[in-house]
């Protein structure tokens, strides 16, 4: 079986890792960037990822670079807490929660395929469009055009092509070309990092504000020799403006207007300003997603991660959603009678599940306590039990929890999704 897989993030490479675990090695990667760099901020892998990545053989590599995440904390804009949960192995799971660097894991996905599928594998400077079907998925192949930085282009076949082109997706918009833009709800985020004390135990991941505005704080590394570690952040507030523009994608913030937004938000175990001040530099993203859509598949052709369900950066999903496509992908290509019967097995399993994340990280998802807090008790509270129940802000949280599917003893039960090669059609 010849795949092809159109995109090089993180959800392209673990397809690409995935489907070499399963017996699958005839895969090739088509990116558009000349060059592949440790690009980002910090994003959250989930137990439910790490554990797909630990059985792809990554745990310790993981465990080098990640800082394992003992704690989630929800509080608001006074630094009160809302609601706080253990993660990871500190919940129960078998594997951990883990913050890293984006561009650290997308650099470890990228070495450990060419040194699995060989130097080839990987065409950089090569973006895909114009997808097309000749014949059935059994009895044809499926076609991708190739356009190079100058201007050239031309076509290769394969049995499967994955999209995993990412929110702006050429592949999608083929089958969906009356989409238009991402849709903006209103937010603009501010993203960097910051060498400064820890916060806390050194491992928690907190989350502080509402839905108007709000500050994410979790570090990137444990302290070194001088005290100080990186942390993550990302400072959020509701914009007034009707659109958020072109020119605000991924364009630098000025430090004094994300500063000035913050003036008031030092809480007694945490200084929001001094973190947002120590930035060397501040990102501006409008928060967006895309609508849920009907289909994935066609033909032999369908789509994975962001290019099928992008979804707000609530929950810490998105990273970790795509993985679990993969491995999804992978499994049904490896065990299925046949290629439709895959991609449907796959569609299947996963479509349903991205959809409920991306509509109920709309309303906020597990963070929906920290709204309720503000709507209820918007100077602050002494008990939050009188302000939202324990069984309450528990149910919201377990909910969010099965959405995703990282319940832990469901987890922790679940069979693997690995291959015996020898079971590979």
């Amino acid at each position: 079986m010849k795949v092809i897989i159109v995109g090089a993030g993180i959800g392209g490479l673990t397809t690409a890792l995935s489907l070499e675990a399963a017996g699958i090695t005839d895969v090739t990667l088509y990116e558009s960037v000349g060059e592949l760099r440790p690009l980002g901020v910090g994003i959250n892998l989930l137990p439910h990822a790490v554990r797909e990545l630990t059985e792809l053989g990554l745990g310790e590599q993981l465990k080098g670079f990640g800082v394992a995440t003992s704690t989630l904390s929800y509080t608001n804009r006074l630094g009160q807490t809302i609601w706080s949960e253990p993660r990871g192995l500190d919940a129960g799971y078998r594997w951990p929660q883990y913050s890293v660097h984006r561009g650290q894991l997308q650099m470890l996905l990228r070495d450990t395929v060419l040194e699995r599928l060989g130097a080839d594998s990987i065409h950089l400077g090569a973006s895909g469009d114009d997808v097309q079907q000749h014949g059935t998925p059994e009895d044809g192949c499926s076609s991708v055009r190739i356009t190079l930085a100058d201007g050239s282009s031309y076509r290769v076949s394969a049995d499967v092509i994955v999209a995993a082109d990412g929110i702006h997706s050429a592949v999608r918009r083929q089958h969906y070309p009356e989409e238009g833009a991402p849709v903006w709800n209103g937010l603009i985020l501010w993203r960097g990092t910051a060498r400064v004390a820890p916060f806390l135990d050194g491992r928690t991941m907190i989350m502080a504000g509402d839905a108007f505005q709000k500050f994410v704080a979790y570090p990137l590394s444990l302290p070194d020799e001088d005290g100080l570690a990186t942390i993550n952040f990302i400072a959020e507030y509701r914009s007034d403006d009707a659109d958020p523009g072109v020119s605000s994608w991924n364009r630098s913030a000025d430090p004094a207007t994300v500063l000035e937004r913050f003036a008031d938000w030092d809480f007694d175990w945490l200084d929001v300003r001094s973190i947002i001040g120590a930035a060397e530099e501040i990102l501006e993203y409008p928060m967006v997603d895309r609508d849920p859509i009907p289909q994935w598949t066609f033909g032999a052709q369908t789509l994975l991660g962001d290019a099928a369900h992008a979804m707000y950066p609530i929950g810490s999903n998105g990273a970790s959603q795509a993985i679990i496509d993969a491995r999804t992908l992978a499994n049904a290509l490896a065990t299925s009678g046949s290629i439709a019967e895959a991609l449907q097995r796959y569609e299947d399993a996963r479509k349903p599940r991205t959809t409920a994340i991306t509509l109920s990280n709309r309303s906020m998802g597990p963070e929906h306590v920290m709204q309720l807090a503000y709507e209820r008790a918007p100077q602050g509270f002494d008990d939050i039990d009188t302000v939202i129940p324990f069984a309450e802000r528990a149910e919201i949280a377990e909910r969010y929890k099965k959405a995703a599917g990282f319940i832990p003893d469901e987890l922790n039960a679940r069979p693997s999704l690995s291959v015996e090669r020898g079971v590979a059609r």
